[in-house]
């Protein structure tokens, strides 16, 4: 009978608590009786996570967004701090990315004898390389979701392991869109655009207006296009009025969640850049990647980029496979210039398919079971 567990996890956002309830299957696979507290989302609770803050609440992207919410989430991070070396110590902490947030709190953990992993390396193959001397204080181990990370943080003296990307077993290499088409209601001979401007608050207060207004001038091109635009509960109410507002009228269906029904029905997606590019890439769909935030974020970001790519599809493959239209390339017109190209290139779609299977497979890895051998590893250490 294996032994009791009790593990604390952190994941700051929607894509973190993906990652984070795939990864928590695999904890309660290994060790049955697994209890697991910390912050998390719907995916987290799932697989019997105890929250104790929701994981919207670290979901704040750029500098100057995150500096309005400071005093609330440095307030949080201590209480848990205090939580986590008080009473309701962990055998070992795992931080699901957002780095600002866990790799401060892993420190203070590790400095206490508190064991922790750190669940996605942060980016610094694309910029902010100096955060490695920050990860080789705060992670005893990083579980990393790609192949050439290993390697990367070995050379400063950081144990990894390649887990493989969870996302690339969840999706399937194959996508069922008629399956998915039935259960929108859309008939198999339409044309579908996924609208996809991103889960957090900020995003959708600078990129969700633009993709509608894009969305109207394609279909203002072309009547018969239909849009699906998936919302997290949170800003639904947000997005209805906005979706009200843009004229698109029953062309366009709102919905609650269902990012992957949308991907798998869609024939292309205009999308913000972040984790759901990867998704999007292993779904098979020929996407445009936008962004815009707060200029001044936008300024400090741009000066520490290391790469010419910013979305993953394109980091992935080294080279411009999908356009990329960033703060203020990121028009109504180029966006729906780019994604109307999309639909009027049939080989080029094709071309595009093949690249992202390749990728698939090699993103495809027994994850859980990577995840919690070298998990075993860190508390036999």
């Amino acid at each position: 009978m294996t032994e009791p567990r009790r593990f604390a996890l952190v994941a700051g956002e929607t894509s973190g608590d993906l990652l984070a309830g795939l990864l928590l299957q695999g904890l309660r696979q290994r060790w049955p009786q697994v209890e697991t507290v910390g912050i998390g989302g719907p995916r987290m609770a799932e697989q019997g996570l105890d929250a104790w803050w929701p994981s919207e609440k670290l979901a704040v992207r750029g500098y100057i967004e995150v500096l309005r919410h400071y005093r609330e989430i440095v307030g949080i991070r201590d209480q848990l701090r205090e939580r986590l070396l008080g009473a309701d110590r962990p055998d070992l902490f795992v931080g699901v990315d957002a780095p600002d947030f866990n790799l401060d709190l892993e420190a203070a953990l590790r400095s206490q004898g508190v064991p922790t992993v750190h669940f996605v390396c942060p980016s610094i193959w694309a910029w902010r390389p100096q955060r490695v001397e920050k990860i080789r204080r705060s992670a005893d181990h990083v579980l990393c979701i790609f192949p050439f990370e290993p390697q990367l943080l070995a050379g400063h003296g950081v144990a990894a392991t390649y887990v493989g990307h969870p996302l690339a077993n969840v999706i399937p290499l194959v996508p069922d869109r008629a399956a998915a088409r039935q259960k929108l209601g859309l008939r198999d001979d339409e044309t579908v655009v996924a609208l996809l401007p991103g889960s957090r608050a900020s995003e959708i207060h600078y990129l969700a207006q633009r993709f509608l207004q894009a969305a109207a001038i394609m279909q203002k091109a072309r009547p018969a296009l239909r849009f699906v635009l998936p919302s997290v509960p949170a800003l639904r109410e947000r997005l209805a009025s906005l979706a009200l507002a843009s004229g698109l009228g029953k062309a366009l269906l709102l919905l609650d969640g269902q990012s992957h029904t949308a991907l798998s029905a869609c024939d292309v997606t205009l999308i913000a850049s972040g984790t759901a590019t990867l998704e999007a890439a292993l779904f098979k769909r020929p996407m445009v990647i936008a962004y815009n935030m707060h200029w001044l974020s936008w300024q400090i970001m741009r000066r520490k980029q290391l790469q010419p790519w910013v979305g993953l599809p394109n980091i992935l493959c080294s080279e411009f496979v999908v356009p990329e239209r960033l703060q203020e390339a990121a028009t109504p017109v180029a966006l729906a210039r780019e994604t109307l190209a999309w639909i009027d290139a049939p080989e080029r779609c094709a071309e595009l398919q093949q690249r992202f299977t390749d990728l698939h497979h090699l993103l495809r890895r027994d994850t859980a079971r990577l995840a919690t051998d070298a998990i075993e590893k860190v508390l036999a250490a």
